[in-house]
């Protein structure tokens, strides 16, 4: 007979196992068996198709997705670990707002960007026009397009990754362990290089990780800025929209590959060393600027650096009050009103797409809320054979790209089975808050877990030995202590599920039909502003969200990383 503690180890894994197995594997083990199924026989044709030399284009995309995904890495790193380590380390007027500023774009949804940055920087441009009018040239000097532009895109809504990872990990670095190792005659070179670049590889991992997970999956910057360029989120959805499912399971167990492949290296990077530091608990120490020329020199470029961020939110807020019909050949927009808003609340159809996303993404937040408590917990508190395996198959969903996550869903549930309850869920509206539940799941696991595995356990047991019983304890002691790590991923999950657009893209019915759909949608019947007016409420969203969370929980976004 099974004792107490084992039996409560059971009761926890059981429903984590059956979640996992049934909304994590099966898809994935259903898409694997599509991928080696080609006209309803079991064989290798579509692996032979998909590297041979009449499908290059689908090994084109493979390389470009991985070309784009180190690349977009890259430049996040170089834009968000130096800005980190300027409002981290130094003080200023005005830091505090600046640092502020800096975290904006993450507002920003992945569609609602790129549209702000193609009115903001395409060839036909607020920001190129205007250097054309005041330089009088006689074409626009610039125009971003192509990878170029997806480059820019992706390292200017990603590198607040980085940025948060790593501020958070110089805010918990003991000052006294540079010092000495300043004291013992390095350099400041050689002290960062060999103490704290090593304390910040958990975090910069983490941000690497991240961002080359949303960059795999990537689909509205190729999408919209680069139409002719491959990358195999696209070409995913290009074979589902083309009827042939078998390609599209091919390309997505491809693309799953690379992706864990990604995940299971950074880890063993990240395994290599002990990061770990014997701190006395002092806090992170600013060095004030006291040059006036370099004191004044980092604030104008504060200002410059806030008017460049803050660019594609006052263009879509400027797209959106411009009425339909008003800025067609016209070089700059010179009509405005609230008709784009209003709209919104005259006619209730138009409202359902914001209705439909809120009540999907409440949904999913509160099911991830809920099963992320008990993940976490099982998998830092509890002991069991295969802790491990079971960590990682935590992790898949959000390792797999959006594109793959909902293949896997179509492929699985376009049937009746056991973990549909004998219904078919593609094409109902039950499809979507599944998918973003499972999406992001591993966001509040990871936020949770870095809170757990600071807790002591001596906690636990001296509320148990004073004759609590352990689920009295779990809610009177350990619940609030995690609460803030919680809400921190279930704040994560609601910015990304608002604007999750290529999950939707592929599952979206026209009764559950998303913001992000319909800005599509308005986009292809060339309705600027009322496709703006729909960013510009899920920018709000978003916004009010954050705010609340910070303002009344606490809640630190870099927790979740």
């Amino acid at each position: 007979m099974l004792n107490a503690d084992r039996r409560r180890t059971l009761f926890l894994l059981i429903p984590v196992l059956l979640v996992l197995i049934g909304y994590v594997l099966y898809p994935s083990f259903e898409t694997f068996l599509e991928s080696i199924r080609k006209n309803g026989v079991y064989s290798l044709q579509n692996y032979q198709d998909f590297f041979g030399a009449k499908s290059a284009a689908n090994f084109e995309a493979l390389w470009n997705s991985v070309y784009i995904s180190l690349l977009s890495v890259l430049f996040s790193a170089l834009i968000g670990i130096p800005l980190a380590f300027i409002f981290t380390r130094y003080d200023f007027p005005g830091r505090q707002f600046f640092s502020n500023i800096a975290i904006m774009p993450i507002v920003l949804p992945s569609l609602v960007g790129v549209m702000a940055f193609m009115f903001l920087y395409g060839e036909a441009g607020l920001v190129p026009n205007a250097i054309k009018d005041i330089f009088n040239l006689s074409k626009v000097p610039f125009s971003i397009g192509g990878v170029s532009g997806i480059l820019i895109v992706h390292a200017y809504t990603m590198y607040p990754y980085f940025y948060m990872t790593t501020s958070s990990a110089l805010n918990n670095i003991d000052p006294s362990l540079e010092e000495a190792a300043a004291n013992l005659g390095s350099n400041r070179f050689r002290v960062f290089w060999k103490v704290t670049f090593p304390l910040l590889t958990p975090g910069i991992i983490a941000a690497a990780l991240l961002v080359f997970m949303v960059s795999m999956a990537s689909f509205s910057a190729p999408f919209l800025l680069a139409g002719g360029y491959r990358v195999l989120s696209l070409q995913i959805y290009f074979s589902k929209i083309n009827g042939d499912l078998e390609m599209a399971a091919t390309q997505s167990v491809i693309l799953s590959l690379v992706s864990i492949s990604f995940l299971l290296f950074m880890r063993w990077y990240q395994n290599r060393k002990d990061y770990r530091m014997g701190s006395k608990g002092i806090g992170v120490h600013r060095s004030e600027v006291r040059n006036p020329l370099i004191k004044w020199m980092m604030v104008t470029l504060g200002i410059l650096a806030m008017i460049v961020l803050l660019l594609p939110h006052a263009t879509l807020l400027i797209l959106s009050l411009v009425p339909d019909g008003a800025w067609t050949w016209q070089t700059y927009p010179t009509a405005f009103s609230l008709e784009n808003f209003r709209l919104l609340f005259d006619t209730p159809h138009i409202w359902d797409p914001v209705r439909n996303s809120l009540i999907m993404t409440v949904i999913a937040c509160v099911g991830v809320f809920a099963f992320g408590i008990i993940t976490s917990y099982t998998l830092v508190k509890r002991k069991f054979i295969g802790k491990n395996l079971l960590d990682i198959l935590v992790m898949v969903p959000w390792a797999l790209p959006a594109t793959v996550v909902g293949m896997n869903l179509i492929l699985a549930f376009n049937e009746p089975s056991v973990f549909s309850f004998g219904k078919i869920l593609v094409g109902t509206f039950w499809i979507l808050p599944l998918a973003y539940f499972i999406r992001f799941l591993p966001l509040v696991v990871r936020s949770t877990n870095a809170v757990l595995e600071q807790l002591d356990d001596s906690i636990e047991e001296a509320a148990q030995n004073l004759g609590a019983k352990w689920f009295y304890t779990f809610r009177k002691v350990i619940l609030p202590i995690i609460l803030p790590g919680v809400l921190s991923g279930t704040l994560l999950a609601f910015v990304q599920a608002i604007g999750e657009f290529p999950t939707s893209v592929l599952l979206y019915t026209l009764g559950n039909r998303p913001i992000s759909i319909e800005i599509m949608n308005q986009l292809r019947m060339f309705n600027m502003g009322q496709a703006a007016a729909y960013g510009m409420i899920q920018v709000g969203l978003i916004s009010i969200v954050m705010f609340i969370s910070y303002k009344f929980f606490d809640v630190k976004t870099e927790n979740t990383l």
